[in-house]
């Protein structure tokens, strides 16, 4: 087995070696080359090809329809592409068919829309879709075109942009807009339609939106007695007055038999009706005041009737009442002419402006009989004022009116206002339990009525507190009057309070010395009453009031007397007995101190004299209110030695004048200084005491009054002096610098003067500066600082006159130590001999020839 299989290898061995002898392309049989014929045996060209074979070799060709990739291409090397022949440059089909590509050929097709074509000068021939009638529907209208058709909805339906579908309806209520807010949309098969609602129209258009009818555009739709008002959707009727739809607002009004009713004009008039209205004719007695559709009131024209003479009625008073009257009277007279109420308002405030002019309200009795008759006046007036509101103002009266006139009674808030205040209440507080087709309200301010009623400030009491301090309160009104006046005839007690602000006429904030209160004139009792009114607030402008009945009011100022208090009680007293003790120190020494003896001096005396006497009374007299007549004397021994003093004051001034200008006769003889320092002050206080008796003594002081600008009698003559005296120091200081300036001046004496000079100066500041204070003291305003400034400075004039010229002398000082010299033997003998060679070293004498060398 083994040797067999040995020889087959070897045979194969030997035929191999035998085959290699061939050229490529070429096989060994039978040891003869032959060609290989590739084609069969290894088909190398691949699809869509065909092998040749050639000797020794082969190649491959593509099919019809496929082109070779690559130039002798093989099965390995390349293949066989389609060839697209529709892109060929000569067209391989014609012109009406389509190319249509296929692997390794074309076809040539009619294009969608046409066929082939029975007839030889075209291949393809259009086909007409629309034959079909079934191709668009019955909801379209079908045309064909070369190649294809088109189907054209009828209106109402849509294919939604497939122009070859067929049509469906289109829902067009779909859309909100189609007929608006005014319209029902209704969509049927390829349409839709718009019904209007009530009171719109699309005018015949049903598919429009509806817009709103004028229905008022017809004359007759509500008829003569009626306007139209026209609004979207409708319309409705608004009857005039008198008229009635009764309650159908689109139907014709007709008239109204007011009359029907019994109540419209009251048991006090006859009812006639009449187209669109009627008219109450009042009985006789009754009236209402031109309103001929308002109930009728009783007339009181007696209360017009001017009252008997008896010398307490003014003329011009009697006159005005006189026209009311006539006025009243003619208002159930229709045949008489009436005044209308402006005419009637304009004379009553002019015969207002005249009684308050002239200053005719002279008692309480006049001021009652005024004040009821505006009031009085003012309600037959108010209700034939044919404006809303009616504005007057004259010379001395402002007032401001407000009527309403309807068949229901108004409602809600009124104001009224002034120039002076504000009044606020309501209609319903206006018109009262009962409404005759009318309300007003009216305010009246009078301009001049407080200057002419000064002495009616008081106030009906009921506290026991304060009666008891009746005479120490002073009462002013600080606002203008005002009188309130409505259409409702009870007032006495209202339902609910009305509100009154009042401008007060001096700015004033409440203080302990101050209070507001608000009043109103109490005719029974002839003063102003607090009853029935509070003051709801104040400040210092303005003052409101709340009143639970209507009359004529203000607000009262109640100035309370300041309480001088323990420390200021004690200070005072204090102050004035040591100003009393240094004033007698100083009286002694001018009086019997040798070495200063002259003109000077004399003033000096006089002058501690007059604030020795003045500060003595006050102390003793100033607080002696029980005792009117001797109030008066205190009061006008402080106003004459005060005065005094300042006029002594001038005298020196005018002495140191002299001292520095003149050269001889310096001296001031004592009767002239006697007839200013006593006979001045004198006749200043004879003229005032004449002119003004009660001007002296106070209800809290014994001192000069503040009526009448009583106080400027001192004040006057102290300013007029302190200004002299200023003029004749600057002059003095003046001269002295001059003086003091020359080449050989007598230094020793003008030194001397100097010291006078600011000696008195100094006096001068210390009497006429405690008066500044003093005069905001006696003030209104004055107050508690500065009424402790003007006790401190003024009970200390005594002891500063004498530091300054009693201590603060070297020569009285000397005169002091003698003699304490004398009084005192204890003390040892070379001290007086110090202190008398002291004071006698240099002595002042008196000369004939200056006759004041010792001032």
């Amino acid at each position: 087995m083994e040797l067999k299989c040995t020889l087959i290898l070897f045979g194969l061995f030997l035929l191999c070696c035998e085959s290699r002898d061939c050229d490529e392309g070429f096989m060994k049989i039978n040891r003869t080359c032959v060609d290989e014929d590739e084609c069969e045996t290894q088909s190398p060209c691949g699809d869509n090809a065909q092998c040749i074979n050639i000797p020794g070799s082969y190649y491959c060709t593509c099919d019809k329809g496929f082109y070779s990739d690559t130039p002798n291409f093989t099965a390995t090397t390349g293949q066989c592409v389609d060839i697209n022949e529709c892109i060929e440059k000569t067209p391989v089909c014609s012109d009406d068919e389509v190319c249509v590509n296929t692997f390794g050929s074309y076809n040539c097709t009619c294009p969608k829309g046409y066929r082939e074509s029975r007839r030889t000068d075209s291949a393809c021939e259009d086909i007409n879709e629309c034959a079909d009638p079934d191709v668009c529907g019955t909801n379209a209208d079908c045309y064909n075109y070369p190649g294809g058709y088109s189907c054209k909805c009828h209106q109402g339906y849509s294919n939604y942009g497939n122009g070859q579908s067929k049509c469906e309806d289109i829902d067009e209520c779909k859309d909100p807009d189609v007929c608006g807010t005014n319209a029902n949309c209704y969509n049927y098969e390829g349409s839709y339609s718009c019904t209007c609602h009530q009171g719109y129209s699309n005018y015949g258009n049903n598919q429009s939106k509806c817009i709103d009818i004028n229905e008022c555009k017809h004359p007759d739709v509500c008829g003569t007695n009626a306007t139209c008002y026209n609004h979207p959707g409708g319309y409705s009727c608004k009857c005039h007055q008198g008229y009635s739809n009764y309650g159908n607002n689109q139907s014709k009004c007709i008239d109204i038999n007011e009359c029907k009713d019994p109540d419209v004009c009251g048991t006090n008039a006859t009812c006639y009706n009449h187209p669109g209205g009627y008219s109450c004719k009042c009985h006789q007695g009754y009236s209402n005041y031109g309103n001929n559709q308002s109930k009728c009131i009783e007339m009181n024209c007696d209360q017009f009737k001017p009252e008997p003479d008896t010398g307490h009625t003014l003329e011009k008073l009697k006159n005005l009442m006189s026209l009311l009257k006539n006025s009243c009277e003619t208002l159930n007279d229709p045949q008489a002419e009436q005044f209308t109420g402006e005419m009637l308002l304009e004379n009553l405030f002019n015969s207002t402006d005249d009684l308050l002019s002239d200053g005719n309200i002279a008692s309480g009795e006049m001021l009652s009989q005024f004040l009821d008759a505006v009031e009085n006046s003012m309600r037959l007036i108010g209700p034939q004022l044919k404006e809303p509101v009616t504005r007057m103002e004259t010379h001395n009266t402002v007032a401001e009116v407000a009527v309403r006139r309807s068949q229901t009674p108004p409602t809600g808030s009124v104001t009224l206002s002034t120039d002076s205040a504000l009044f606020n209440t309501s209609w319903e507080t206006v018109v009262g339990k009962s409404y005759p087709g009318f309300a007003f309200v009216a305010l009246v301010s009078y301009k001049d009525l407080n200057s002419s009623s000064d002495q009616f400030h008081k106030i009906s009491r009921t506290s026991q507190e304060q009666e008891s301090r009746e005479g120490e309160i002073t009462y002013q009104l600080n606002s203008k009057v005002v009188t309130a006046v409505v259409s409702n005839p009870e007032t006495k007690q209202l339902s609910e309070p009305v509100m009154l602000i009042f401008t007060h006429t001096e700015e004033r904030v409440e203080s302990g010395g101050v209070a507001y209160s608000c009043v109103f004139w109490n005719e029974a009792e002839g003063a102003w009453s607090g009853r029935g009114c509070e003051r709801a607030w104040s400040n210092s402008t303005h003052t409101g009031c709340s009143c639970s009945h209507l009359s004529s009011f203000a607000v009262l100022m109640a100035l309370y007397p300041l309480q001088d208090t323990f420390e200021l009680v004690l200070i005072t007293r204090v102050g004035l007995v040591l100003s009393l003790v240094c004033l007698f120190l100083c009286i002694l020494t001018f009086r019997f101190c040798r070495s200063i003896q002259g003109t000077r001096n004399s003033i000096h005396l006089h002058l501690s004299v007059c604030l020795f006497i003045a500060d003595l009374v006050f102390l003793c007299g100033i607080s002696s209110t029980h005792n009117r007549i001797a109030c008066a004397i205190v009061a006008g021994l402080l106003h004459y030695f005060f005065l005094s003093a300042f006029c002594w004051m001038l005298l020196e001034g005018v002495q140191l004048y002299r001292m520095v200008v003149l050269v001889f006769h310096t001296t001031i003889k004592h009767l002239y200084m006697y007839a200013v320092g006593y006979g001045v002050p004198l006749v200043i206080v004879t003229v005032s005491a004449i002119a003004y008796p009660q001007g002296y003594g106070t209800d809290q002081h014994c001192w000069l009054s503040l009526d009448h600008y009583f106080i400027l009698s001192f004040f006057i003559p102290v300013c007029i002096i302190i200004i002299l005296n200023c003029f004749v120091f600057i002059i003095t200081v003046w001269k002295l610098a001059k003086k003091f300036s020359n080449l050989n001046p007598d230094l020793s004496k003008l030194k001397q003067i100097r010291s006078f000079t600011v000696t008195a100066v100094a006096q001068l500041c210390v009497l006429g500066g405690t008066w500044v204070f003093g005069f905001f003291l006696f003030q209104e305003k004055g107050t508690e600082v500065m009424l402790y400034l003007f006790v401190i400075f003024n009970s200390l004039q005594g002891a500063l006159i004498f530091i300054m010229h009693c201590l603060l002398s070297k020569t009285v000082r000397t005169e002091y130590y003698n003699l304490f010299g004398q009084m005192c033997p204890q003390k040892k003998k070379g001290e007086y001999s110090t202190s008398q060679s002291n004071s006698t070293r240099k002595p002042l004498r008196s000369d004939g020839s200056t006759a004041e060398s010792q001032m």
